[in-house]
């Protein structure tokens, strides 16, 4: 048998050594490190530790969140009433609210800017109204030192599709004549609650679009409010612009003007009087193509508000108002303050509340239908044209540095209201009677006493040294 030739050395291999992933080094960089303390919720009892088949995992939940509200574990409204809540049923709707007396309001240290309150209460209820997207909670800084100064008690409740008020779908039917997110449900609601104080009539508060409620309900039963304060007034900001229908086109309605101002004096040349009767022809033509127009223009937008409404209404709606509410809800918040850094996590819990409650949604996009709806509406005039028919004492309120609803708008309502007085409150925004309490609260009370307080002190003795 032929030998083995050995190799030369240098060409020889090296004795064999372990690969180095069967090495025991490699094998213990393999294995997973095991923390210090004890092992995850997920370890299986068996291999601790371990991670398991995701086969074997249960299926993950996704949570939904609208500006840090979690909307997988939604509440009936009465779940999340506090403790000093009411609610009042007003045809069938669950109506949330508070109430403070007078009594309840005993400690005079605690508002500085009340000064001789018992001598010149009015002995007249509040009733507040709150704005969008806003709820009782607006009012918390200022109900108890109101119904010292009054003398009687203060109503602060909230409008349907706001605040804890029960949420239902309204689709129109004939079983609850009267939409509850509609302007004359709460005006409805605003009256009854002046006849639940037990008071014949009340000073109305309106707060931005709780205004128009005020200002409504005046017009509904003027014999029912005794005054009017409007803190920046909404009024002449509508969201869709509503034009009154005239009876005539506009050419025609200068020819009807013009015929009955010197209709017997007409020319008696044959001539003129043929050219006279082909200009009222033409005229009458273009008032016909006037009007068609516009019966054209009412049908297409009318169409156009009924798509979007169907729109709203569905799935695509419940999504779109979502979004925006966590987009920019708590913005909108922050842009409502003079200081926005002044707004305090308390405030922000206090307005996103109402987003725990189940229906929310649904409510707030039946509200926004309700104003689509009265928008495209012609029978009622406009409150913004009515304004100088109010005659009780009206007192408008504004921030100085309101971004939503400009100091130059709240001024021109005042302007329209005969006898208005006009305050501006500095240093704030939209919501002064949050963000300066005790100069809101100031303002009111010389309001108050001017159109029903009795005379303090002072002057009674004035009064006496005249007499």
């Amino acid at each position: 048998m032929p030998q083995k030739v050995p190799l030369p050395c240098y060409l020889q291999s090296p004795p064999s050594a372990p690969h180095p992933r069967h090495s025991a080094a490699f094998s213990r960089s393999l294995r997973p490190c095991r923390p210090n303390g004890p092992p995850p919720a997920f370890a299986s009892a068996e291999f601790p530790g371990s991670v398991p088949d995701i086969a074997q995992m249960p299926p993950r939940r996704c949570h939904r969140s609208v500006a840090g509200i979690d909307q997988d574990d939604l509440l009936d409204p009465d779940a999340l009433a506090d403790p000093d809540s009411s609610f009042y049923e007003i045809n069938g709707i669950r109506v949330h609210h508070k109430v403070c007396t007078h009594e309840d309001s005993s400690d005079q240290s605690a508002d500085s800017a009340i000064t001789n309150a018992d001598q010149n209460q009015i002995g007249l209820p509040i009733v507040l109204l709150h704005g969008f997207g806003s709820s009782v909670f607006s009012w918390t800084h200022i109900m108890r030192p109101l119904a010292r100064i009054a003398g009687a008690k203060v109503l602060a409740f909230d409008r349907p599709a706001f605040g804890l008020t029960s949420r239902t779908i309204w689709s129109g039917d004939d079983t609850k004549p009267i939409n509850p997110y509609s302007m004359a449900f709460s005006v409805i609601a605003t009256l009854a609650f002046i006849d639940q104080l037990g008071a014949k009539k009340a000073v109305l508060v309106g707060h931005s679009a709780g205004c128009l409620v005020a200002v409504e309900a005046y017009f509904e039963a003027p014999e029912r409010v005794a005054a009017l304060v409007l803190v920046a007034p909404a009024i002449f900001v509508p969201v869709f612009r509503r034009k009154g229908v005239k009876e005539y086109g506009v050419g025609e309605q200068e020819w009807q003007n013009k015929k009955d101002s010197n209709g017997s004096n007409l020319p008696t040349n044959p001539l003129n009087r043929i050219w006279g009767k082909f200009l009222e022809l033409c005229l009458w033509i273009a008032g016909f193509l006037m009007n068609m127009i516009r019966a054209i223009v009412s049908i297409v937008r009318s169409l156009y508000c009924k798509a979007v409404v169907a729109v709203l209404r569905s799935s695509v709606g419940v999504r779109l108002v979502r979004l925006v509410m966590d987009k920019f809800g708590i913005l909108a918040v922050r842009n409502a303050w003079y200081d926005p850094s002044k707004v305090t996590d308390h405030v922000i819990q206090g307005y996103t509340k109402p987003l725990r409650s189940r229906g929310w949604e649904m409510a707030l996009l039946e509200y926004t239908i309700s104003m689509i709806m009265d928008s495209i509406s012609s029978s009622k005039v406009p409150v913004s044209e009515r304004l100088s028919e109010i005659s009780c004492p009206v007192l408008v309120v504004s921030g100085d540095t309101d971004r939503l609803v400009p100091r130059w708008n709240t001024e021109r309502v005042a302007r329209a209201i005969p006898g208005a007085g006009f305050e501006v409150i500095k240093n704030s925004g939209h919501l002064p009677q949050e963000e300066r309490p005790e100069e809101f609260v100031s303002v009111v009370e010389r309001f108050l006493r001017r159109a029903f307080g009795r005379p303090n002190n002072e002057q009674e003795q004035v009064l006496q040294a005249a007499a």
